[in-house]
């Protein structure tokens, strides 16, 4: 439980350290949730950017990259990102490279996309962008939890000179300070009458919806883990019972030296906690051994992405006193029986 406690705790919190990355604008507008054959156009992008209380405007053109026939496309973004500073809208896991100037133009790789066509920084790669494929320099891998197919980043006003395609799917809007979310909105809605699949949404929207596709999807997890922990009590409590009941006649000679049953009870308890607590420092020492694998090793391997590894110290906590004082209670508990023999018989036996 430890293990999947501090994996599970890891994704999450580098899942929202990565939307903060990802998605720093005000608002965010979508031409159609699924699909590319929905798009905006120069004249509608030109409406975008003219709506009142608009202070910057971001457009990105995403489509499909068909690199082998075997494996599934990958998804060519378009979007901001400058060779100077790719940090400031990628989160990179690996150092920026800078191409030299006799080098093809830059592009970014998600990780998956790296694992899946071994390509590394500094590698000179052929893309069917544009008309004719082309070689392009891998100047960055980035983390991406998106897109479990990859994904492959490039400058926009690059991709523009390549292609010629001005359409684009996204965009990411920046309100000046005091406008009204609701009122943009609804001006974005009234300017693009014609786009029936307009999606456009805030940020804090779409954090919150990404969480709790993540926590709705883990709760299995929390649910087999609480079943992992009751299993594991009952195996106390059948190991403590075995214990006194072994230990009837020392009960009984203890009892008639004078020791009262709730002495015997105290003394199964300090026994009870002192044995969880060995157990509890060994599962956790395990466990975190055991979530390190998972995280760096099995995830990376299994998924194609990287986590930051993130501890979380309160609930780690807790399920350690947790763990204690329920051994503690199963060690009384299954001691009763034993302590309420006939004191003369288990002196005698």
């Amino acid at each position: 439980m430890v293990s999947m406690l501090i994996m599970v705790s890891s994704f999450r919190a580098s899942l929202e350290s990565w939307l903060e990355r990802m998605l720093p604008a005000d608002l965010y507008l979508r031409a159609a949730r699924f699909g590319e054959t929905a798009f905006l156009t120069p004249e509608e992008q030109a409406r975008i950017a003219a709506v009142p209380g608009i202070e910057r405007v971001e457009f990105i053109r995403a489509q499909n990259l068909l690199l082998a026939p075997a494996r599934t496309p990958v998804t060519l973004l378009a979007g901001p990102v400058e060779a100077s500073a790719p940090g400031k809208v990628l989160p990179l896991t690996s150092k920026p490279y800078s191409p030299r100037t006799d080098e093809p133009p830059p592009i970014w790789v998600s990780e998956v996309a790296a694992d899946f066509y071994r390509m590394s920084v500094g590698d000179h790669v052929q893309l069917p962008i544009g008309d004719t494929p082309g070689a392009y320099t891998v100047a960055g891998i980035w983390r991406d939890y998106a897109r479990q197919n990859g994904a492959i980043a490039i400058n926009r006003d690059l991709y523009v000179k390549l292609t010629g395609d001005r359409l684009v799917n996204d965009a990411a809007l920046w309100l000046a300070p005091g406008i009204s979310l609701i009122e943009v909105q609804r001006a974005l809605r009234e300017r693009l009458q014609d786009a029936p699949n307009l999606e456009v949404a805030s940020t804090r929207e779409l954090r919150a919806i990404s969480l709790r596709v993540f926590d709705r999807t883990f709760a299995i997890t929390y649910a087999l883990e609480l079943a992992a922990v009751v299993i594991g009590l009952f195996g106390v409590s059948v190991s403590f019972s075995a214990q006194a009941l072994a230990r009837r006649r020392e009960f009984g000679v203890l009892r008639h030296l004078g020791m009262a049953r709730r002495e015997i009870a105290a003394m199964l308890a300090c026994e009870g906690g002192l044995i969880a607590a060995l157990g509890t420092v060994f599962g956790l020492a395990t466990g975190w051994a055991v979530g390190l694998i998972l995280i760096h090793v099995v995830n990376r391997q299994s998924f194609h992405w990287s986590m930051e590894l993130h501890m979380p110290w309160l609930p780690l906590a807790g399920l350690a006193a947790l763990i204690i004082a329920a051994a503690i209670a199963t060690a009384v508990w299954s001691g009763r029986a034993a302590m309420g023999g006939d004191v003369v018989r288990a002196v005698r036996e």
